[in-house]
């Protein structure tokens, strides 16, 4: 199949934002392992960013290796990488809720017994949390991979019968939607309930702040505004990939036309800014980046004098 120059052009778009991406995932990995490795521990919200990290790798590799391979060359069936495709893509979005979870626990000013708890035991918990995504996830792929098997046995069986083939991917294809948007429903609901508290959080914390003016609360509000705009580029992303999956039911984005790859470079691009929201509001990651861009301080030179 020739692309046409529109098509391209998204195509373009789409490759960058795919390199963009996988840097930055790896950049993820590399401090914070650095800093796994040199401090012996790591924050439950470095655990997840580590994690998300490595997730985020895989999961665009295997997006652009899919995208490409099946516009090029359509009769090829990449169910393998679409798998990859899919548990990464669902674990993404568990960790990620998982993150918007914990930023809900430890930056939000509520003195409830469970949110007292949960800040207490959160170190602890994130490690098992971290384990649930995971076997969530692999959930999701047995059942994809029996929907897969399932298929295949069955068109084997209509030979030649084009009708009924095509009404049947037609079926399994409904159903797999279907299916997905459920299971990242979930992830869903708990970054909504998450965000709903931080915003309710942040009203009693400004009712606050009109009595009593210090500079703990000044802290606390930078906190407060830290958390939400993290949470507001995740809701974007969120949202944006939700709409894209819904359309992905229709003939524009089954067949790989300049729309498809439009679709694709916004919701990649996203990704890039949630990323980006992601190492700002590390410290660690957030030092590194300041190094990159600005350079080591110089030291000064000997004899002169500072006025």
């Amino acid at each position: 199949m020739i692309p046409n120059q529109l098509t391209v052009f998204f195509m373009t778009i789409y490759l960058l934002e795919s390199l963009t991406i996988i840097v930055q995932s790896s950049l993820i990995v590399a401090v914070l392992s650095r800093e796994w490795v040199q401090v012996k521990r790591l924050s439950p919200v470095d655990m997840i960013l580590i994690s998300l990290g490595i997730c985020r790798f895989f999961l665009q590799w295997s997006s652009a290796l899919h995208n490409f391979c099946s516009y090029f060359n359509p009769d090829n069936d990449l169910w393998y990488i679409a798998l990859i495709w899919e548990f990464t893509n669902t674990l993404a979005f568990w960790l990620t809720s998982l993150l918007a979870v914990v930023y809900c626990v430890k930056v939000s000013s509520f003195t409830y017994a469970i949110f007292l708890w949960l800040r207490w035991r959160i170190l602890r918990l994130v490690p098992r949390l971290l384990l649930c995504s995971l076997i969530i996830s692999c959930v999701t792929i047995i059942v994809s991979a029996i929907k897969h098997y399932i298929k295949s046995q069955l068109i084997l069986q209509l030979p030649g019968n084009i009708t009924k083939t095509e009404t049947l991917r037609t079926f399994l294809g409904k159903y797999y939607i279907g299916q997905h948007l459920a299971m990242l429903f979930i992830p869903f609901l708990l970054f909504l309930t998450s965000t709903i508290l931080l915003i309710a959080s942040l009203c009693q914390h400004l009712r606050q702040i009109r009595h009593h003016d210090t500079g703990h609360s000044n802290s606390s509000m930078k906190a407060h505004a830290t958390a939400l705009r993290f949470l507001a580029f995740f809701l974007i992303f969120f949202t944006s990939y939700f709409l894209t999956i819904i359309i992905s039911t229709k003939y524009i984005l089954r067949h790989k036309t300049s729309l498809f790859w439009a679709g694709e470079s916004i919701i990649y691009a996203t990704v890039s800014i949630h990323l980006t929201s992601l190492m700002l509001s590390s410290p660690t990651l957030k030092k590194v980046l300041k190094v990159s861009c600005c350079g080591p301080k110089l030291p000064e030179a000997p004899g002169t004098a500072t006025p």
